[in-house]
């Protein structure tokens, strides 16, 4: 089995696309025979990114500068793409930044993060989604999340609010689109794990991160599957402690634990005997 529009009549348009997850998932389409829209910021990156998927068995790249913050950028981008292939049928929101933040501020730092991480996900969604609904064909919007916008470690609170808003507004945006008459695209959301891209910033692959390749194999593999959820273990995390972490998180609200006792010292060891599996 497959998504339905994986295949070489589709277009697809994925932000973010000249590096990392993103440009490893324009590869797998590439591959399908696929027609491409490759959406980044740096402008530096996209002619390599474009000729490497051509290479790869694109039928046709388009790339664009464009910046997905920017709502009138998002539009122009769509108008050129329909002017161009016709339409949308694939959209991968995923350009996201990592900016260091903390809840009391810098106020910069929050603002950026949530303009690409969250109001570039709604903005794309929002502009490119009716005419991919009404072209009537199969189609996929697909948005990549973070499991830090699941349990939300320490640390980094505007990405982990930026990322956790997404999850909500993908699961919202599922729910509406198949409770949408006619409307044959499904919603999705890439929840990555450890991957060695450039957002990281370390030159050598650590031993514990997935290459941007396999994640990009396993959300292929993961939309044939018809996964709305697609969590994506690495060479150290396996899916069960995945699993694990993800219920001790929600166990904080329904066991009336401090926030994060995950973290917390007095909650070590009983986060400790849960990871076993003693309780």
């Amino acid at each position: 089995m497959t998504h339905p529009a994986f295949n070489s009549e589709s277009v697809a348009v994925v932000t973010g696309g000249a590096s990392g997850i993103g440009l490893a998932s324009a590869t797998n389409f590439a591959g399908m025979g696929m027609r491409l829209v490759i959406v980044d910021r740096a402008e530096d990156k996209l002619a390599e990114a474009e000729s490497a998927l051509r290479s790869a068995g694109a039928a046709d790249v388009m790339t664009a500068a464009t910046d997905i913050s920017d709502r009138a950028e998002v539009e122009a981008l769509e108008s050129e793409v329909a002017t161009r292939f016709g339409g949308t049928d694939i959209l991968m929101n995923n350009a996201g930044i990592g900016m260091r933040s903390s809840c009391l501020g810098p106020l910069d730092a929050w603002q950026s993060t949530l303009d690409v991480n969250l109001w570039g996900a709604v903005h794309g969604t929002q502009v490119f989604a009716p005419r991919m609904i009404a072209r009537g064909r199969p189609g996929a919007i697909v948005n990549t999340g973070s499991k830090q916008g699941i349990t939300t470690p320490p640390g980094n609170p505007a990405y982990n609010v930026s990322k956790a808003a997404l999850k909500a507004f993908t699961e919202a945006l599922a729910h509406e689109l198949r409770n949408t008459d006619d409307c044959r695209i499904s919603a999705h959301l890439l929840i990555p794990g450890f991957v060695h891209t450039g957002m990281i910033g370390l030159a050598e692959k650590p031993p514990a991160a997935w290459t941007a390749g396999q994640t990009a194999d396993f959300f292929v593999e993961s939309m044939a599957r018809g996964d709305f959820y697609i969590i994506c273990p690495d060479n150290d995390v396996p899916r069960a402690l995945d699993e694990k972490r993800i219920a001790w998180a929600m166990g904080d609200m329904i066991e009336n634990r401090p926030a994060l006792s995950r973290w917390h010292p007095d909650y070590a060891e009983a986060y400790a005997a849960f990871i076993d599996g003693d309780r």
